[in-house]
Parts: C-alpha cells; sequence; structure tokens
C-alpha cells in the first residue's frame, strides 16, 4: 500500500438530483408546482385542488420564459395546466424536476442569481419554461425546486411535438413489415432534452456556476459534481431515503436506510480519522528517519523507543520539582501511566526502533484498509438488498390489484379506466418493483426469496457491526502510537541541546 497517505479536505455540499414527473407514477405537475411554491392551485385536468398556503420555508418563487412562450405562462397555475390539459396519455411525462443544495456560504440574493443564471443558460436558454423555489426553513439547508417543461413550443408559442416516428429499413432501403402488419418503426428526439448524456452536463454545469459565485464572494469552499470514485475518496456513499423513509425519520422513527446511513457515515468519518493520523504520523517518522540517516556524526540507525521514552520520563520528572509536592506525585504518576502503556504495547507488537515502528504503522493502515473493503462490499450489496426486498414486498402486495386489471377486458374501456384511474398509485408501485426485479432477477425466476433476502440483510448487518468494532480498535491503536510519537518527540528535541554541546566541547578541545 502507498504510504503518501492524504488526508479528506471537506468540501461544500453537493446535491443535484434529476427526476421526471410522470403522470403513469401517480404524480401532476400542477400538485408538484403548488406544493413547492406554497401556493393553491386547481388542476384542471382532473379538477383536484392542491392547497399549500400554509406550507412553510418558500422564501422566493419564479418563472423564467422563452421569448416564443405565451405571457400568460408567466401565472404558475396557467403554465402546468396547460401542461396538464395538452397531455392527454395516462403515462404522461409531464415535467422535469431538479433540486439542488444552495451553497449556505452565499447570500439570499446571491442564491437567487445562481440559481436564475443556472435556470437561463441550461434550460431557458434551449426553449424550455423553467420553474423554480427556493426552500430555506432556517435549519441550514437551502435548496431549489427547478420544474422544467418537456415539449417544446413553436414559433407561435403552441405546444409542438417533442419525438416523431421513422419507418425502420432493411437492407434495401425498404420497410420492415411486422407479423401484425404494421410497420416497424423508431422514435427520434426532437429536442435532444431527453439525452442520456445530458444529466452529467447538467450538474457539472450546476457546479461550475455555484463555485463561480462561491469564488465572487471570496469563499474558499467549492462543490464538485463528480462522485467519490471519480474524485479518488475512497468512500462508500449513502443510500438515498426517500420521501417516506425521511419523514419517518423526522418523526423519531428509525428506518432500515437511515440506519445504514448513519453506520457508512460513522465508518467513513473513522476512517478519515485513521487515514489522516496514520498519514501525520509517516510523514513524521519519514522526517525523523532522514535526519539520522544524513547526519554526518553518527552511523545510519535507528534510535531505541524504550531509551527514548525513559528518557521522556526524566524530562517530565525534571519539570515537575518546581511544583509542589503533592502535583509532583501525580504529574508523574500520569506520565508513569503513559510511559507503560507505550512500553506495553512496544513489547507486545516487538517494536523497538523507529524503523520497526514505521513497519507497525504500515501493518495498522493495512489492516484499518482491509477492514473498512470488506465493510464496503456489505455496505453495498446491504443497499441491493435493501431495494430488492422493498421491491419485492411492493410486487407481492399489489399484485392482486395488477390482475383484477388485466380481468377487465380491453373492451370495457369505461370500467377499465375507472379501475385503473382508482388504483393509479398502486400500479406504478407494482410496474416499477416489476421493472426493477425482471433487471436484477435471473429469467424463470418463479417466487420472490423475500425471507432469504431478509436474512442475509440480518448476517450483513451484525458482520458490518463486528467490522465498525475491529476498525474503532485500529483507531485506538492509531491513538496510541500519537501518544508514543509525543513522548518520543519530547524526548529527541532534549537530545539535540546535548548533542549541541558535545560538538562544541569536542572542537574547543
Amino acid at each position: 500500500m502507498n504510504d503518501a497517505l492524504t488526508e479528506v479536505i471537506p468540501i461544500a455540499i453537493y446535491h443535484c438530483n434529476i427526476s421526471i414527473i410522470s403522470r403513469g407514477k401517480g404524480k401532476s405537475a400542477v400538485a408538484a408546482a403548488a406544493y413547492r411554491s406554497g401556493e393553491k392551485i386547481t388542476n384542471e385536468w382532473d379538477g383536484e385542488t392542491h392547497d399549500y398556503t400554509h406550507k412553510g420555508g418558500v422564501v422566493h418563487t419564479e418563472i423564467l420564459l422563452p421569448p416564443h412562450a405565451p405571457p400568460s405562462f408567466s401565472d404558475r397555475a396557467t403554465l402546468w395546466n396547460s401542461v396538464e390539459l395538452y397531455e392527454k396519455a395516462g403515462n404522461a411525462q409531464l415535467a422535469r424536476e431538479i433540486d439542488a443544495a444552495l451553497p449556505i456560504e452565499l447570500s439570499r440574493e446571491e442564491q437567487i442569481r445562481l440559481v436564475r443564471e443556472y435556470c437561463s443558460s441550461q434550460f431557458v436558454s434551449k426553449g424550455m419554461c423553467a420553474d423554480f423555489c427556493i426552500h430555506d426553513k432556517g435549519d441550514g439547508n437551502p435548496h431549489c425546486h427547478i420544474m422544467l417543461t418537456m415539449r417544446p413550443l413553436d414559433e407561435r408559442g403552441a405546444w409542438a411535438a417533442k419525438s416523431k416516428k421513422e419507418y425502420d429499413l432493411d437492407e434495401n432501403g425498404e420497410r420492415i413489415r411486422l407479423p401484425s402488419g404494421r410497420y416497424k418503426t423508431h422514435k427520434v428526439d426532437l429536442t435532444g432534452w431527453n439525452d442520456k448524456g445530458n444529466a452529467l452536463l447538467w450538474r457539472k454545469a450546476w457546479a461550475d456556476i455555484s463555485n463561480a459565485y462561491l469564488e465572487r464572494a471570496g469563499s474558499t469552499e467549492r462543490i464538485d459534481h463528480r462522485s467519490n470514485a471519480e474524485r479518488g475518496i475512497d468512500e462508500i456513499p449513502t443510500v438515498h431515503m426517500g420521501v417516506a423513509a425521511c419523514q419517518m425519520e423526522k418523526k423519531g422513527v428509525t428506518t432500515e436506510k437511515g440506519e445504514l446511513n448513519r453506520n457508512i457515515q460513522k465508518a467513513n468519518r473513522l476512517i478519515r480519522e485513521i487515514r489522516a493520523q496514520i498519514g501525520k504520523l509517516k510523514e513524521w517518522l519519514a522526517g525523523l528517519l532522514a535526519e539520522r540517516e544524513t547526519a554526518p556524526e553518527q552511523p545510519p540507525q535507528s534510535p531505541g523507543l524504550a531509551n527514548l521514552l525513559m528518557k521522556y520520563l526524566s524530562i517530565q520528572r525534571e519539570k515537575s520539582r518546581k511544583y509542589s509536592q503533592s502535583w509532583q506525585r501525580q504529574h508523574v504518576a500520569d506520565e508513569l501511566k503513559t510511559v507503560s502503556a507505550a512500553v506495553n504495547y512496544l513489547s507486545e507488537h516487538g517494536i523497538s526502533t523507529l524503523a520497526e515502528l514505521d513497519a507497525a504503522l504500515s501493518s495498522v493502515s493495512d489492516n484499518a484498509y482491509s477492514i473498512r473493503a470488506g465493510m464496503k462490499t456489505a455496505e453495498q450489496r446491504m443497499k441491493e438488498l435493501q431495494k430488492l426486498i422493498e421491491c419485492g414486498k411492493n410486487y407481492t402486495k399489489y399484485k392482486p390489484v395488477r390482475d383484477q386489471l388485466k380481468t377487465l377486458k380491453n373492451g370495457w374501456t369505461s370500467k377499465r379506466d375507472k379501475y385503473e384511474e382508482a388504483h393509479r398509485a398502486e400500479l406504478a408501485l407494482w410496474e416499477a418493483a416489476s421493472r426493477y426485479l425482471h433487471a436484477k432477477l435471473p429469467k424463470g425466476t418463479k417466487s420472490l426469496p423475500i425471507a432469504e433476502w431478509e436474512q442475509e440483510y440480518a448476517t450483513l448487518k451484525a458482520q458490518d457491526s463486528e467490522d465498525y468494532a475491529k476498525l474503532k480498535a485500529a483507531c485506538a491503536e492509531v491513538a496510541e502510537l500519537q501518544k508514543i510519537r509525543k513522548c518520543v518527540d519530547v524526548a529527541l528535541r532534549a537530545e539535540q541541546p546535548e548533542q549541541s554541546r558535545t560538538k562544541r566541547h569536542d572542537l574547543d578541545r
């Protein structure tokens, strides 16, 4: 393992999440806009009124429009009702949403200008309508919600097509006929807004513009859109909590996701502390050994640690003589405990020289990183198991709802539509679970091993607790090495004047 360990320097919080508000998942653009702005808006598509006028923490709202948008879209209710009424499909994608943490180092006016510039440069300039709201409850978590339209506007300000269909052609340039008699087609995006590469571009743009504002404000803090792995930080990221788990945690209810996140954060903090302390000790030792090797008056050998510890104890006794007898006794007793613990540690680990102490540090370092590597693998698997268990339970719970829908034949349009509308949320959860499970499980899986997943999760959780205890022990070992360093430092500083005096005496002779 490389001995050149670097301490992780904390940076300003980066959070920038991109999602889709879809009718197929039981969501509504009007409801989302009302909630984020703290307003009362009636959805003309289904007649439901969403009143969030009593919601606190909304400190700024603003709508930005491209030049060809109707001026009436400056009204939030008009804009999002226009979207809702134009989209007819039951699974229509109504809006794209971006929520991002705002740097607390910026003033409120700077935060507003930051979001305005970001929306204007990244979205409005491309033809999207942007509706942004800033929330701040005074709890140190100011953030913004940006809702974006997903359908372009034509030059007259009317909604235009998002995509078009094109026929697939064979090698002779002929259309390909399907068994059904129809021709094979594919969809062509007309805006480029749904390009998968946009997410990275938009996340990077948020970091770049935020950092420009932080620099202008005179702050040394910076944010980084890259993942821990991309930044060379050997830490596992926490689990996305989701709305339900966050609300339960706020009410004081412990959740599995919250507990896993707390364990991950504790282990990450501990490994950062170990890495930083070992880095400092390694640097100190390298300096000492280099001095010893280059000193012309003595052979390049490592000094005995036991002698240096005894030297330290003598120095402390000498220093205490200027104080009262009782203080002397207590001080010497305390220092004796420190030196005794240090000697015992060195004896148990077979360490007698600085070179051997250096090797011991490498061993502690390797052991700590090995433990954390195992924890990271287990924690990653625990995250996967949590998702599998959650989807497995949703799949099982809402399958009867899905089965009932299948019994309603397409000819019974009215009855089927009413049932689908009444159970929209349950069906959306079943479909999401079904997609995830089909992607993760082997083909031909007949039953969901939820009980086995839960047992594996419990086993990994117990192992994670044991590994964390081992990591704490490694941290305590590093702390003991720090105490030894302190004693050795004092003894070496005391040796230097003596060596200087000896040199001067030799010269006089």
